[in-house]
């Protein structure tokens, strides 16, 4: 296990919907490096990149429970021989992802790349015009870069209404449909409003909760690193 560097000193981050927290410190995190290169004719090993926030970093939770971890061990178990690395920063938005954007990629660019961010977006009541902005960018920086991108969804919280919530919800097929990149239509699947899958603070999930999402989500990340 290795640890990136540490992200450029302008980059902050707070936790979901918390102002005093700062860049989760598992930014960049490989969660399984594989030393050397592929042997010549064999099919390079995919390094799938985690773009997200605090739902991918693992808030609250130890390194062992979230989800790059159990994501990791899930794919393993099915046969993936690969490198997970963590990219998610606890409070970030599509803009912060944006932002760090050439920083997370590197000098050795990841196969493929899960953006699970605009969860912050919707916390926070930004302009879904943006968020959808910032998404296309990032899709379009990716593939311009030779990274598979898959994008996964997000639901606007039900205090904002319902205006703001159908033009919220709908940035996120619209993105995939127009890069023609697969979609999982919301991280939080099975998860969301669970008492019994979530931390007290009803947004973050707990150990379990992420056992929900790894097992809802599989069959689609394995589809995605096989095509």
């Amino acid at each position: 296990m290795r640890r990136a560097a540490a992200p450029p000193p302008s980059i902050e981050g707070r936790a979901y919907g918390r102002r005093d927290m700062l860049v989760n410190s598992s930014l960049g995190l490989v969660i399984a490096a594989l030393a050397g290169s592929p042997v010549s004719g064999q099919t390079p090993r995919p390094r799938l990149l985690l773009l997200g926030d605090s739902l991918t970093a693992g808030y609250g939770l130890p390194a062992a429970q979230a989800f790059p971890a159990r994501l990791q061990r899930a794919l393993e178990r099915a046969g993936f021989s690969g490198e997970i690395v963590n990219a998610g920063v606890s409070g970030d938005t599509s803009a912060g992802g944006l932002a760090r954007l050439d920083w997370a990629i590197g000098d050795r660019p990841p196969s493929h790349a899960l953006v699970a961010l605009g969860a912050n977006d919707g916390l926070r009541g930004l302009p879904p015009e943006a968020m959808e902005a910032n998404l296309d960018a990032i899709l379009a920086r990716l593939k311009a870069r030779a990274v598979k991108p898959m994008l996964a969804g997000m639901l606007a919280p039900p205090n904002l209404g319902r205006e703001y919530a159908e033009r919220f919800n709908a940035v996120f097929a619209r993105v995939a449909t127009k890069h023609a990149v697969p979609l999982y239509p919301f991280f939080l699947d099975g998860v969301a409003a669970d008492p019994n899958l979530n931390q007290p603070d009803g947004i973050h999930p707990n150990g379990a909760g992420v056992d929900v999402i790894v097992e809802r989500m599989l069959a689609p990340i394995r589809r995605f690193l096989e095509n």
